[in-house]
């Protein structure tokens, strides 16, 4: 009896010592885990802006700037040495401004920088609503001219009229249009003007557009005559497009009690930049030859004063 009560006994410290054993290496397992996992993990550190970031993203819109500039240049020397796609290469130069630079934003945002999307949206958030009270106006100037570039109401090379503006459009920017006028006045106007009110394409990408001059005449003449000079005169011009009709449109108008004939010509001229070369040859060579031709008199041609 006493024997096998030492050897239960000597079985229960056995076990507890074995127990012990096993949980302390079950502990010590545990606690190099936790270590390992300590040691390899990698601490969150937060985004933040860093010289090499901002250094980086200067050189690359750099040379973005040049890049876009260059290329720009480069299509406008090719629509003018090839004048008969000239309209159609300078279309493709806002085009590629735009997406130019939506492209590099785009890459030196995402690439360089990299924020985490919760700070891109906090950013992007907190931007919006500071940039849109202090700049509205900038704002409606940026999505006029996005309306402007997929609308197409006209593009580079057209003949427009916006308002009292007149002339031929040289740039198409995100945030104005820029004319040149007939008296050579580079014209900028804002393109939240442009989209909020009617514009006139006299060519609507076409190299040609037409040219009207107007003639008042005492309202005796001999019409037909009178037309028929016009009409050639048009004609012979070497600035003509002759696959457009030639046009007379008479009209009866009363100036200081008299009534005279407005007779307005009508023609397409083969190259925009000729237009004013154009009308001021039918107009002079027009009035000569009516004149030569005896059917209106220099003494009853009075300035008409038009209001």
């Amino acid at each position: 009896m006493t024997l096998s009560f030492r050897c239960s006994h000597f079985s229960f410290l056995f076990a507890n010592l074995a127990a012990s054993v096993l949980h302390s290496s079950s502990t010590t397992s545990e606690s190099r885990s936790i270590a390992d996992s300590l040691k390899n993990a990698k601490p969150d550190i937060p985004w933040s802006l860093s010289f090499a970031k901002i250094f980086w993203a200067v050189i690359i819109l750099t040379l973005a700037f040049l890049v876009i500039r260059y290329l720009a240049k480069i299509l406008e020397s090719l629509a003018e040495q090839w004048p008969r796609f000239r309209l159609t290469i300078k279309g493709f130069i806002p085009i590629v401004r735009i997406v130019g630079w939506t492209a590099v934003l785009y890459f030196t945002l995402v690439g360089i920088f990299a924020p985490p999307i919760e700070t891109l949206v906090a950013l992007t958030a907190s931007a919006g609503i500071a940039v849109g009270f202090a700049s509205q106006d900038i704002l409606k100037n940026i999505f006029g001219g996005i309306v402007i570039l997929f609308d197409h109401p006209f593009q580079v090379g057209d003949k427009i009229q916006v308002g009292d503006h007149y002339g031929e459009v040289i740039h198409i920017g995100l945030r104005t249009v820029r004319i040149v006028t007939p008296d050579d006045s580079t014209v900028s106007i804002p393109n939240a003007e442009i989209v909020n009110q009617s514009v006139s394409n006299a060519n609507s990408g076409a190299s040609h557009c037409q040219v009207v001059a107007s003639f008042y005449l005492p309202a005796d003449i001999d019409l037909p005559a009178v037309k028929h000079v016009l009409l050639r005169t048009a004609a012979v011009s070497r600035y003509a497009y002759l696959r457009k009709p030639i046009a007379i449109v008479v009209r009866n108008e009363v100036h200081h009690g008299r009534s005279i004939l407005k007779l307005s010509l009508k023609a397409y001229v083969l190259d925009l930049r000729f237009e004013f070369p154009f009308l001021t040859e039918m107009t002079e060579v027009g009035m000569k030859e009516l004149i030569q031709k005896g059917l209106v008199s220099p003494d009853r041609l009075e300035p008409v004063n038009r209001a």
